[in-house]
């Protein structure tokens, strides 16, 4: 069995197995700064789907609510603890200085949209609800724009695993292929974490040394 089929056949059985709670715990987990991306939940959801264990409403109902609940908290962090909150705790949560920047900015740049739009972007998603608390953004149109955002991005990963089940047969055929891709991105993530860890310790030497 290689890397792909593993996953999708233990992953898709972790959640066949814990049923709905894992969904809303998992995207609740997904929509704040844990590294728990969305892309790793839904499309196996959507396998389901395909199957007959979970009704695509459903899936997009839990999924959407745990999206909201991961969001408020997020939203409440940065309205009531802020930068120095985050940054005393993010980094252990693989969360730094340059990327609250980087949200603020898109933030800033776009408006209270921004909510809606970064459910449709990697990295941004998981932080974009802390700079709206710091923010002070009206919670009622916060809540809005999340939920319309959420449902629309969690039905879409939903509808890709569902199309990928129904291909599944043809999909086997160039698992190899996406083995590698997986080892290679994965070899990347490792290489690009060790660099950064390398990166931390040489400043903290730095500062050490002034």
């Amino acid at each position: 069995m290689g890397i792909t089929e593993f996953l999708v056949v233990y992953i898709t059985a972790f959640i066949n197995s814990t049923g709905y709670l894992s969904i809303f715990v998992l995207m609740t987990f997904e929509s704040m700064v844990l590294p728990v991306p969305s892309e790793a939940v839904m499309p196996f959801a959507g396998f389901l789907v395909a199957s007959g264990r979970f009704s695509f409403s459903g899936v997009i109902a839990v999924s959407t609510i745990g999206s909201i609940v991961g969001s408020t908290i997020s939203y409440y962090v940065g309205s009531k603890g802020g930068r120095p909150l985050i940054l005393k705790y993010g980094k252990y949560l693989l969360l730094n200085n340059q990327h609250l920047e980087m949200t603020e900015k898109f933030f800033t740049k776009h408006g209270d949209i921004t909510i809606f739009i970064s459910r449709l972007l990697p990295v941004v998603r998981h932080l974009i609800s802390i700079p709206a608390g710091m923010g002070k953004m009206n919670i009622y149109r916060f809540l809005i724009y999340t939920i319309i955002g959420a449902a629309i991005w969690n039905g879409f990963l939903t509808w890709v695993g569902y199309v990928l089940k129904n291909n599944w047969g043809e999909i086997l055929k160039y698992t190899s292929i996406i083995d590698i891709v997986i080892v290679a991105v994965l070899s990347m993530l490792v290489l690009f974490t060790f660099y950064k860890l390398y990166k931390s310790y040489q400043r903290k030497l730095v500062k050490k040394n002034v």
